[in-house]
């Protein structure tokens, strides 16, 4: 209720949207807000986001200009082009996040973020049962050759994808994101906001990342102390370490924070967590191919391997 004393003492209440002032006299309008490309922030993430897009292409370009060398063929060279390019892609997804929200990007946004990130886990997840067999099939007698192979890595991306496009269409389906307002949770602002539709369909998105994350930590855990030439199991173990806490930590955060820090929450997780992967899996293996060619051999793999 807000105190005028232009022709009388009365009270009355302030339009949705305008606020009261400080005295309570007069009905001040209210700032629209967004995370927008124009403010620090937003540039700020916008040009992390497009510096490590640059950085993962050209990390794609090294992997396939050396794409007959030991180090990329020993660590199966499709899963890790589907890697780097699911990296390249959630990158950019992040740009999706920032500007006003419109009813494309709303309906895009986290979906594409839930899609992108479940391929390359699942990527990893298979690397990483990969490196496994491929010790265990060098043991006399295993039946884990006939595992061998592109196809089960093939198809345990494809298996764990169509898992989250099948939470995300039911999503889309039932109750698809859209703008929205919210005109009261911060003073003298009108939050120009994506409404999710729905909190739970969210939360299963992530969780279902979440649970693949896990799971491609544990096995890589687990297969850590195997003889691999270029460490493969070691660096996955901690790149899910990072990507798991990132995404832990990201939990409170947004739901303690509002507006527009709330989606750059969300965009500072998607960046870290990405750049986790990248830097863990992939720039060990960048420094032996730029830095040291002597190291991506043949002739060291398999000693390395003894």
């Amino acid at each position: 209720m807000l105190k005028s004393f232009i022709w009388k003492d009365d009270c009355f209440q302030c339009p949705e949207d305008h606020y009261p002032n400080q005295e309570q006299n007069l009905c001040l309008p209210k700032v629209i807000s967004f995370l927008s490309y124009e403010e620090p922030l937003g540039t700020s993430l916008s040009i992390f986001a497009l510096s490590f897009s640059f950085i993962t292409a050209l990390v794609l370009w090294i992997f396939i200009r050396n794409r007959d060398t030991p180090i990329v063929k020993a660590n199966n060279r499709n899963l890790t082009y589907t890697i780097l390019v699911s990296l390249l892609l959630s990158f950019l997804c992040s740009l999706l996040f920032i500007g006003q929200p419109h009813k494309v990007t709303c309906l895009l946004r986290q979906p594409a973020f839930g899609m992108i990130f479940s391929v390359a886990i699942s990527c990893v997840l298979a690397k990483t049962i990969t490196v496994i067999l491929a010790f265990k099939a060098t043991t006399p007698g295993s039946r884990m050759r006939k595992w061998m192979g592109g196809s089960l890595a093939a198809s345990i991306v494809v298996f764990c994808s169509i898992v989250q496009a099948t939470i995300c269409n039911v999503w889309l389906v039932t109750f698809p994101p859209f703008p929205d307002f919210d005109a009261y949770s911060v003073t003298g602002e009108i939050i120009v906001e994506c409404n999710e539709g729905s909190v739970t369909m969210f939360y299963c998105v992530l969780g279902y990342m979440g649970f693949l994350a896990i799971v491609s930590f544990t096995i890589a855990f687990l297969a850590r102390r195997l003889p691999d030439s270029f460490n493969e199991a070691k660096f996955i173990t901690f790149s899910m370490l990072i990507f798991c806490s990132v995404w832990l930590s990201f939990v409170p955060t947004y739901l303690s924070t509002k507006g527009k820090f709330m989606v750059a929450v969300e965009i500072f997780s998607i960046l870290a967590s990405s750049t986790g992967l990248l830097s863990c899996i992939f720039f060990p293996k960048c420094i032996i191919i730029v830095c040291r060619p002597d190291l991506n051999k043949r002739e060291y793999l398999i000693n390395q391997n003894r």
